[in-house]
């Protein structure tokens, strides 16, 4: 096929509703069952924690990986795609986990904005921080979604107040909480002066009800009580009367944040987020790229943010995840590995839902693609029909913990290497390579729960059984000269890339061996290195 026309007369409109948004938050705030919620009003799934195709088959939710759903924690990014008001919305479930944050930040890089759940409980929390940093470095426009406030939360004034003070941005409530706990009757919309009241679900399963009523209604007591109307009445004059308005071009620009309350497991205050965020999020905007910025008008190019193997027991192939950067893609397209220089045609294309795929003949700026990799992808690698387009550097998070690992079979070394490859090529884990001669090499981590992931899918996915005994190791440093003199405190290996590498047990030992061994010099971390 050749390369199609570039700028169809259906661009403008369709970069134009286009909303790219990931959702980010602290573990167990209740990030994944929103992620369900929202596929449920935008009518991808008819029931929660089940996703409909055509033929009307069950298919599994975003925590698509046996080992998720055992732990109940999101461990791998996961695209999932559906249409509501006439947009058509890619949405990127990322890991709450910290030891996943890596995976989360490369997410992060396809995004046009982004969800910050919190526990209204809890509020602010560590990871919460970590992420939203690397929203704000990026300059990403961030809503906020109050969760779980049918339990006991804190003060909505205080929590406004924490969210301001801890990650130094202007919060904005578009919606308020009428009572918490068993007393939480619903929300109050600040923009239309309509109560929407809260009805629990069995098992918030289907869509929540809901019934309307103005703050001066006379339902209103019926609906949530003298009391708690009262005090309704007297918080949204304290907000109208000291808090700032909402401020579009100031949230577009990072500096403020629309917060809404609801609780995702009853639904509620799901759909009302929603039918908001179409209007307030932005379209796919410019890239950064060498050449300069890179208007989402101009001819196809796009980026690889996350590899992924053995996504569908039914293929088993490697899928590259593809955010489109600029133009219109056609399957069958001929394009430019900017990297390698090759030509490509993009004959094996899919759209993503969650480890679901189905053939894809388009798709416009922010939409993202799985495309079948034969090992010629790698993170940040871009792809156009120009095929002079690079991005930045991705960068790789230095690991901080360090395991030996070792076959419990001999005889399924192929299998191994096969699985240590693809999964290292994914970034669940790191490999460092000893240099004396040993066979089975290291593996480093951000963190822990890492190891279980790669043991647990090399398990099930390459029918490999490994053990696997984290060391005391917790520094890395890269190094130029001799390093074959320094055993006492360190242990010599390289990365995948052949770089020289020693593996410190503590920073004292790190200083001692620099201290005796003035010939060998340390080098910053490596570019792909530096944590973000």
């Amino acid at each position: 096929m050749s390369t199609p026309d570039t700028n169809p007369a259906a661009l403008p409109g369709e970069i134009a509703r286009r909303r790219t948004f990931a959702i980010i938050s602290h573990p167990d705030a209740g990030k994944t069952t929103i992620t369900e919620k929202l596929l449920l009003y935008g009518g991808a799934i008819q029931e929660a924690g089940s996703v409909t195709a055509k033929e009307g088959r069950s298919h599994t939710k975003s925590d698509w990986m046996s080992i998720e759903q055992q732990r109940g924690i999101s461990i791998s990014s996961s695209a999932l795609t559906f249409e509501y008001a006439g947009r058509h919305i890619n949405l990127l479930d990322t890991p709450g986990h910290q030891d996943f944050s890596e995976d989360t930040y490369r997410t992060l890089t396809a995004a046009d904005s982004a969800l910050m759940v919190l526990d209204a409980a809890r509020g602010v929390q560590a990871q919460t921080e970590k992420l939203f940093a690397v929203c704000r470095n990026r300059g990403i426009p961030i809503l906020t979604f109050v969760n779980k406030m049918d339990r006991p939360a804190q003060d909505p004034f205080e929590l406004i107040a924490q969210v301001e003070e801890t990650l130094k941005i202007t919060a904005v409530p578009l919606t308020w909480p009428i009572g918490d706990g068993p007393d939480f009757k619903g929300v109050y919309d600040l923009q239309t002066g309509q109560v929407l009241a809260f009805e629990r679900t069995s098992g918030g399963k289907h869509r929540a009800p809901m019934q309307t009523a103005g703050l001066n209604d006379p339902r209103l007591i019926e609906l949530v009580g003298a009391d708690l109307a009262a005090k309704l009445q007297e918080d949204v004059e304290l907000i109208q009367g000291a808090m700032a308005e909402f401020d579009a071009e100031a949230f577009l620009n990072g500096e403020l944040t629309p917060v809404f309350f609801g609780s995702a497991m009853n639904n509620f205050g799901i759909e009302h987020f929603l039918s908001n965020f179409v209007d307030l999020a932005p379209p796919p905007g410019p890239v950064e790229t060498n050449l300069g910025e890179r208007a989402p008008e101009a001819p196809f190019a796009g980026f690889i943010f996350k590899l992924q193997a053995n996504m569908s027991k039914q293929h088993r192939d490697r899928t590259a995840y593809m955010r489109v950067m600029s133009g219109h893609f056609e399957r069958g397209m001929d394009v430019t590995h900017t990297r390698t220089g090759r030509k490509l045609r993009l004959s094996q294309a899919h759209t993503l839902f969650a480890q679901d795929r189905e053939k894809v003949e388009e798709a416009y700026p922010g939409d993202i693609v799985g495309l079948v990799n034969p090992g010629v992808f790698q993170i940040g690698d871009v792809i156009s029909v120009d095929g002079k387009v690079t991005l930045p550097s991705f960068p790789r998070f230095t690991p901080e913990t360090f395991a030996t690992i070792s076959l419990r079979d001999v005889g399924k070394r192929k299998a191994f290497m096969k699985g240590l490859t693809q999964l290292a090529e994914e970034g669940v884990v790191q490999v460092f390579y000893p240099t004396d001669g040993a066979r089975d090499p290291y593996l480093g981590a951000v963190g822990p729960l890492q190891f279980e992931v790669f043991q647990a899918r090399l398990a099930e996915e390459y029918g490999v059984d490994v053990e696997m005994n984290v060391t005391s190791y917790q520094l890395v440093r890269w190094l130029a000269g001799d390093p074959s003199n320094v055993a006492r405190f360190a242990r010599h290996v390289e990365d995948d890339q052949g770089r020289p590498v020693m593996l410190f047990r503590s920073k004292y030992d790190l200083e001692y061996t620099a201290e005796q061994h003035p010939e060998i010099e340390f080098l910053p971390l490596p570019k792909d290195l530096t944590r973000v």
